[in-house]
């Protein structure tokens, strides 16, 4: 069994009748995934995930084919290998693992955009590149921020994050070069990805989307957590790969880059937040408070410059902001 913010998986055998029947070779193994219940903290369109993997399996190869869907769970295939968090969990990956990153982007962007399941209704017309950042914007806002301020407002508010501070990095981004739409991971990081004789799978499509394509670059160079020389290496190798593949035109306007980075450090603010006092556990050592008041300040630290934060609180501001909130709101519940 493997747990995700988003599922647990339970990797099974299949037998050989099964296996048949799904066709895939006999003994194989088969990998279940049944959602959790979560609270929304990142977007997602799509509510079945098989619906995107059936269009994605029919243009790359080296990913997760959904075998059935039963609605309340789905069996997928099975990619062997390990996972790139246990080969290289931190630090700055080798040239030859960005460019298959690279290579991956410019085959997603490549995947037929009529053969996408429909968008939500008002979804941001192809091209709508600013109308696509403050739909991202938005969601943080509404679904995010405000939809959980019931609960977390006053733990906000004490580590000195405001309540307009969506509203401030919409105001202050906009203008974005028109980029034409494609279809989006939006999650392509370390245990997203599985490494097999060299080659990499890219597993977890619960919330891909259709946008811009900077988006998806964007949210692969934070959550991989390059240097800043691997972030330069691995956006000109996006651009490249994108241009070989005969979609220069998604690389018009890199400069917007920097936009969707600083969105990403933005809204990851919130849920960071809400994930550290929640990993308190319900009789907390002083050290578990510690542990959590370094997580806020490090996504405060993080989200400062985006969200035009005044300052990091300091640490014993922090744990007695945590120590207030854990006695109103002790909860097992997490957000996904």
């Amino acid at each position: 069994m493997v747990k995700g913010h988003h599922n647990v998986n339970y990797i099974v055998p299949l037998g050989i009748g099964l296996a048949v029947l799904l066709g895939v070779p006999p003994f194989a193994r088969g990998k279940v995934r049944v959602p959790l219940e979560t609270v929304q903290v990142v977007p997602r369109i799509w509510p079945r995930e098989a619906d995107v993997l059936r269009v994605v399996s029919r243009h790359i190869r080296r990913v997760p084919r959904c075998l059935a869907d039963f609605g309340e769970w789905s069996l997928h295939s099975y990619r062997k290998g390990r996972v790139l968090a246990e080969i290289r969990p931190e630090g700055d990956v080798s040239e030859s693992v960005m460019r298959a990153f690279a290579e991956f982007f410019a085959a997603t962007a490549s995947i037929p955009v009529d053969e996408l399941p429909a968008r939500p209704e008002g979804w941001p017309e192809d091209g709508d590149s600013d109308g696509f950042l403050h739909w991202l914007v938005d969601f943080t806002e509404e679904r995010v921020h405000q939809a959980h301020r019931d609960r977390f407002g006053s733990l906000f508010d004490s580590v000195l994050i405001p309540d307009n501070a969506m509203a401030t990095f919409r105001k202050a981004h906009g203008g974005l070069t028109p980029r034409p739409f494609r279809l989006l991971h939006t999650d392509v990081h370390r245990s997203n990805v599985v490494v097999r004789r060299g080659r990499l799978t890219v597993i977890d499509w619960e919330l891909a989307m259709y946008g811009d394509p900077l988006h998806d670059l964007a949210t692969h160079l934070v959550r991989m957590r390059y240097g800043k020389r691997a972030q330069e290496r691995m956006t000109d190798l996006w651009g490249e790969a994108m241009v070989r593949a005969g979609h220069g035109v998604l690389t018009a306007g890199l400069d917007d880059l920097a936009v969707y980075l600083a969105f990403e450090h933005a809204q990851s603010v919130f849920p960071d937040v809400m994930r550290a006092a929640l990993s308190v556990p319900e009789e907390p050592e002083a050290d578990d408070f510690r542990r959590a008041a370094a997580r806020i300040r490090a996504a405060i630290r993080t989200a400062r410059e985006p969200l035009q934060l005044i300052e990091v609180p300091d640490e014993r501001r922090v744990i007695e902001a945590l120590r207030e909130w854990h006695a109103r709101n002790i909860s097992s519940s997490s957000p996904g």
